[in-house]
């Protein structure tokens, strides 16, 4: 007896999804297989975003549906064009609906077969049309003749920009940034002076509160440090012709009795030396504000090869995801969403950015020999807990620090994150053995430690996962690094760098290993040329912008998990998300300088910039 099969095909709703080719189906289940199929209704029937119908008649019923199988072949007198299928829904003779998501592009002889999707999709990496012209500004143009560039830029967050112009001189302003700024990974609390650093409770004594000593401030927490000791010793390059300098400072700072975090101490090189003095804030105006100024250096280069590089790190995690998880696997469809055009933005930062012609490279102090030798020197300093912000935080004894928004809003996120995980992973791993003897899972992690931490077990990188509650902590790691970790790293890059003196790539004279002969014009001389410095604030800019087909945190515009308490774990973390929003917002209104890059509605799910 014949059996009919109603089957529904969804095209993608992106730019170009559609296609005039010829899309054949085959219908696999438990007792039988059905004859290849045309998906044919005597019409355009792949139109971007169309839903059509279609019956699939098999000579008996081929009882529990397991797969269906598509095929796409290229009609002869029409170009080749991808399709994107998003869905296909199945009404089976007994009225069951099966669902197999497929969210994926097919090429012309492309076959694929999707398992039945109670809880999973099929996904492939695909650059959105959208994104193309990312590619073409990416292709900076390096003859910039002045600073006209800069303002053509500024045209949004109007209020930080002029905020930095006004301030960026300020002590205070100067301590804010280690905090809140673009690069909020270098502070870290003093219990001990290093050997290195020849600064003396005698130097700092007038500027700590009167009746206390530096010893008694680093017990009480109010002791402050920034070391750049990965810079010392870089091979730094020629550009425009001029020999370009880098400084590895220690900066020593201060949090007094109003919470104002205040820099006390500057000793530009790592070794203590006669031609190294220890700058401090009652030094003449211009020597002070030079040896900010090489700070100010030394954590932009730190900041673009150490920090937000790291969060491209995601490219180890997707790559491993896609070799050894099943697109059935609950683990591959709950990360996939956040491997958004990791593979590709990542292949045109190698391309554009990094590597001997790259924007980055060409634009600051240390070049292409440089920025690797700090890059590697960063990733062998890399460990698991750094990339889980509770960990962090409490590494660099930061839990108290007052108005560092950066972690109150990104251990809230943490939280949240790690609750929508948590009830994703334990609906599917009712125990630890579940954990243990998923070999897809272990192959998973075990290939992101061998390849991504280079088998390095210093770096505290699970090997394998023997718990749930490990599970849940890396799978917590990987989506707040590709999300709200990277939008920290990412979205204040223009806010605080189009002011090019405050985040100069280079710097055009050496430090200054004396004090007493600065002036304005010694200032203005170590400033990096016109053109190389409207170069990076290009960069700056590009980095910063927001994607224009954005999809925030939480949000998954294809339906991966098809069963009801998935979804529902899903709208309550967008709950969340949202919620959490708005109380960012209201905070803000109050605020001199606000804090948006970890606000949910301004973070992308994945690096896809």
């Amino acid at each position: 007896m014949e059996a009919i099969y109603d089957v529904e095909v969804t095209t993608g709703s992106m730019t170009h999804a559609g296609t005039f080719d010829n899309i054949f189906i085959t219908l696999i289940g438990t007792q039988g297989v059905s004859e290849r199929a045309k998906l044919d209704s005597y019409g355009r029937d792949f139109k971007t975003g169309m839903k059509v119908k279609y019956k699939v008649i098999t000579r008996f019923t081929l009882a529990n549906l397991l797969l269906i199988r598509l095929e796409k072949d290229n009609l002869m007198f029409l170009p080749e064009n991808d399709w994107f299928c998003s869905l296909v829904n199945v009404r089976t003779p007994e009225k069951d609906v099966i669902h197999f998501p497929c969210y994926r592009w097919m090429a012309e002889g492309e076959v694929i077969e999707l398992r039945e999707a109670k809880a999973t999709q099929i996904y492939e990496e695909k650059y959105s049309q959208l994104k193309e012209h990312r590619k073409n500004e990416l292709k900076l143009n390096k003859q910039v003749k002045n600073y006209d560039i800069i303002w053509w830029f500024c045209y949004y967050n109007l209020l930080i920009i002029e905020y930095v112009q006004l301030h960026w001189m300020d002590d205070d302003f100067f301590g804010y940034q280690l905090l809140n700024g673009s690069n909020p990974m270098m502070l870290r609390r003093c219990t001990e002076l290093p050997l290195n650093f020849a600064v003396t409770n005698g130097m700092v004594q007038p500027f700590l509160e009167s009746g206390t000593s530096l010893t008694l401030e680093m017990k009480q927490g109010n002791i402050f440090l920034c070391d750049y000791k990965r810079l010392a010793d870089l091979p730094t390059q020629f550009i425009n012709g001029k020999q370009q300098y880098v400084a590895a400072p220690l900066c020593l700072l201060y949090k007094n009795q109003v919470g104002k975090l205040l820099p006390i101490a500057i000793q530009l090189q790592q070794q203590a030396s006669e031609d190294n003095p220890v700058f401090l804030p009652s030094d003449s105006e211009y020597d002070w504000q030079l040896a900010k100024l090489c700070v100010r250096n030394a954590d932009c280069l730190e900041h673009q090869a150490s920090f937000y590089l790291r969060t491209h790190l995601a490219e180890t995690f997707t790559v491993s995801l896609m070799r050894n998880l099943p697109a059935a696997h609950p683990i591959h469809k709950l990360l996939v969403p956040h491997t958004r055009y990791t593979l590709q933005i990542n292949t045109l930062i190698r391309n554009r950015l990094l590597g001997p012609v790259g924007a980055v490279t060409q634009s600051t102090s240390i070049g292409d020999e440089g920025m690797t030798n700090l890059i590697k020197k960063a990733l062998s300093d890399l460990t698991y807990s750094s990339l889980c912000l509770p960990e962090d935080i409490s590494d660099r004894g930061l839990q108290s620090i007052p108005n560092f928004f950066y972690r109150d809003d990104g251990l809230r996120l943490w939280s949240f994150i790690n609750d929508f995980v948590r009830s994703m992973v334990e609906f599917y791993y009712q125990s630890d053995s579940d954990v243990q003897q998923d070999t897809e899972l272990q192959d998973w992690i075990k290939e992101i430690f061998i390849h991504g931490f280079l088998e390095q077990s210093s770096t505290g990188i699970p090997q394998c996962f023997s718990t749930v509650e490990e599970v849940i902590k890396c799978v917590t790691m990987v989506i707040f690094t590709v999300s709200a970790q990277h939008s920290a790293l990412r979205a204040g890059q223009f806010d605080y760098g189009s002011w090019f003196p405050n985040a100069p790539g280079s710097l055009k004279q050496p430090p200054p290993t004396s004090k007493g002969s600065s002036d304005k014009n010694t200032l203005l001389d170590i400033l990096p040329d016109m053109n190389t410095s409207a170069y990076l604030v290009s960069v700056f800019w590009l980095l910063s912008k927001p994607s224009s087909d954005l999809v925030p945190l939480g949000q998954y515009p294809e339906d991966y998990f098809c069963q009801m308490a998935p979804q529902k774990k899903i709208r309550d973390f967008q709950a969340e998300l949202s919620f959490f929003s708005e109380s960012i917002n209201d905070r803000n209104k109050g605020l001199q300088v606000p804090y948006t890059y970890m606000c949910p509605d301004n973070i992308s799910n994945s690096v896809s910039i």
